[in-house]
């Protein structure tokens, strides 16, 4: 972890992968354009059925190279052991002071997976305290600009889409780095939701979305606060 990065927009979650499943389109599509993208996971993925901590490290380095961020990092928090106490709220307010992003994601805050709900409900937190000056008072205070949500399982309450239609096969190509956690068990690997078929729903339920916005693929987001435009129609 390079503690001097800077992003222009910071992806937190839960686990790696996450932000892959959510956003990866997204992502690449920024990266392309020149931004700076980060992920940062809070834990090391340690309670997975399927893979280890080492393995899955390996293989977000490799999305990360197909998806062209410009830095990741790990907070080692515990895998089913988020809580969003002093101490955790801690670690992501810094994370967000070091990286200085103007746009934060986060995981949409109702999902079926606890640990991604309990993610959702830190970052929110922390880009709060990332503005307080008095605060972690040893690091410059950080205004973000905007916190968006993105879905990893049910979508609901869409807000906002990106034509991912151009990315789609990066995004595919980054979820298949993670061939522990989607590839068909086998070995001393066991089935979970995940080896039956997951990445293929993923990238269904991006088509559908961009669908619905008139785009071949698309990934949907959340906001619990208004989103300013200057108008409906460009002059």
């Amino acid at each position: 972890m390079n503690p001097d990065t800077q992003v222009d927009l910071l992806v937190f979650g839960a686990h790696a992968d996450d932000a892959e499943i959510g956003m990866g389109g997204t992502i690449a599509l920024h990266a392309r354009q020149g931004l700076r993208v980060g992920v940062c996971d809070l834990t090391r993925s340690e309670m997975s059925s399927n893979g280890d901590p080492k393995l899955r490290a390996e293989e977000a380095a490799e999305a990360s190279r197909i998806l062209g961020l410009s830095y990741r990092g790990c907070l080692g928090l515990p895998d089913r052991g988020l809580t969003g106490d002093a101490e955790q709220l801690a670690a992501v307010t810094r994370e967000i002071r070091l990286r200085r992003p103007r746009v934060v994601f986060a995981p949409y805050w109702q999902d079926r997976h606890p640990d991604h709900n309990a993610c959702s409900a830190i970052v929110e937190e922390a880009v709060f305290n990332a503005k307080l000056r008095r605060y972690m008072p040893e690091l410059p205070p950080v205004q973000v600009e905007r916190l968006v949500y993105y879905y990893i399982n049910d979508q609901r309450d869409i807000a906002l889409t990106v034509d991912i239609s151009a990315q789609i096969e990066t995004k595919l190509d980054a979820l298949a780095a993670y061939r522990s956690q989607f590839d068909a068990a086998g070995g001393d690997r066991v089935e979970t939701p995940l080896t039956q078929g997951y990445v293929q729903r993923v990238e269904h339920r991006d088509y559908l979305t961009g669908q619905a916005a008139g785009c071949r693929h698309a990934e949907g987001f959340a906001l619990k606060r208004p989103y300013p435009v200057s108008g409906f129609i460009e002059a």
